[in-house]
């Protein structure tokens, strides 16, 4: 009997659906439960074929026990090894590689001197930094939040430059990311499973978190769906996820990836709706069986995604995809207008002058050969979380 199973943390509704759904198949030989650990031991595999992973990012015991049984041949959902090597910036980097249009995004370094740490660690960083060429790249308004952050924790919309540096001193040791804003037309979530399963959802960031789902726009037209399902099937290939969401906003008809490092996405009913709650539960049960029949014991039985594969290749990235990948798509559709949502409205960016003396107080550490004390921490304040704009949105 081969196993799978889930190992999940608050959720409510989707482990206990997807447990059923498989078990309801009833397919020879497969079934599936809930994840049960009471030791992992070094080298030694788990009861396991496959297990669908929703929480080790919260939890490192749990990433670390998910590694030791992929050694050992359970398939993992998602690749662990990969996942603990990703961050949002790399994918950025990556998108712009293959061809899917993002924000212009900058990476900076911690306003604090991270743990362990002392001035002199920093001898390369130059200083200052080159605020001018950073603000004027991206402009603003524009966002900031963690390059290896979610959940919408630590955002900050930032207005103009003295909006920024008041919201950076407040970021303590978080590396953050200074990110374009996309003013949209229209904004999608999409499911991917399998790197081959799409779910299309139009959806309003700017709603009650209940309401994100529905929305009161025209359906989208094929081309810009089309679009959006090629974008979303590249990025899952070359990432190698075989669970994720990605997020676009489209711009005068283009749509640019926003957040695409999602491989434990929402998947409650409550908020994304029964109707993509059944498609979600349907699907992800589908494609464990597929793995489970699949799974080989003692043999790597993960997903590596392209970029992973043409380094160890030594072969160049965007030659990678030849075939073109068979893909099944699903949109999801509201027939009815939500009144209480967010309004769109087209605003032109505005580049902030950049003030030449502020920028040479407000570095995020302090010149290195030039103080010899240790650096002195501050508390920061904790901010509230950001209102939601009226006039934009990105996440």
């Amino acid at each position: 009997m081969k196993k799978i199973g889930i190992l999940f943390g608050q959720e409510d509704s989707f482990p206990q659906a997807f447990v059923d759904r498989v078990n309801q198949k009833a397919e020879k030989g497969i079934s599936a439960e809930f994840v049960r650990l009471d030791k992992v031991m070094q080298a030694e595999p788990l009861d396991y074929a496959v297990i669908i992973d929703r929480i080790s990012q919260d939890v490192p015991y749990y990433r670390a026990a998910l590694k030791n049984a992929a050694i050992c041949g359970t398939a993992v959902i998602n690749n662990p090894f990969w996942w603990s090597a990703d961050e949002k910036f790399f994918n950025n980097a990556l998108a712009v590689k293959i061809g899917v249009p993002v924000p212009k995004t900058v990476i900076l370094p911690s306003k604090e001197l991270p743990d362990d740490t002392i001035n002199k660690s920093f001898r390369n960083l130059a200083y200052p930094l080159d605020w001018n060429g950073i603000f004027n790249y991206v402009g603003f308004p524009a966002y900031m939040k963690p390059f290896d952050g979610g959940g919408w924790k630590e955002v900050y919309k930032v207005e103009n430059e003295k909006d920024f540096f008041s919201k950076y001193d407040k970021t303590k040791q978080h590396v953050m990311m200074l990110q374009e804003e996309i003013v949209f037309d229209d904004y999608f979530r999409c499911y991917c499973i399998g790197g081959k399963h799409v779910r299309i959802m139009q959806y309003e960031p700017r709603n009650p978190h209940h309401l994100r789902y529905e929305h009161g726009k025209a359906p989208a037209s094929k081309k810009l769906l089309d679009t959006v399902k090629d974008y979303v099937i590249k990025l899952n290939q070359y990432l190698g996820y075989d669970f994720n969401t990605v997020e676009f906003a489209v711009r005068d008809g283009i749509p640019y990836a926003i957040d695409f490092c999602n491989p434990a996405p929402d998947a409650e009913v409550t908020s994304v709706g029964q109707e993509n709650f059944d498609w979600v539960v349907e699907t992800a049960a589908d494609y464990a069986i597929e793995r489970a029949k699949g799974q080989k014991d003692g043999l790597d039985n993960l997903t590596w995604g392209e970029f992973v594969k043409t380094s160890a290749a030594k072969t160049p990235l965007v030659a990678a995809v030849k075939k073109t990948v068979k893909a099944d798509v699903t949109v999801a559709v509201v027939d009815h207008a939500i009144e209480a949502e967010g309004k769109v409205k087209k605003a032109k960016t505005v580049k902030a002058p950049v003030a030449k003396a502020a920028a040479a107080v407000k570095e995020p550490i302090a010149k290195a050969a030039a103080v010899k004390e240790p650096v002195v921490k501050t508390t920061a304040v904790k901010e509230k979380a950001a209102p939601k704009p009226k006039k934009a949105a990105k996440k």
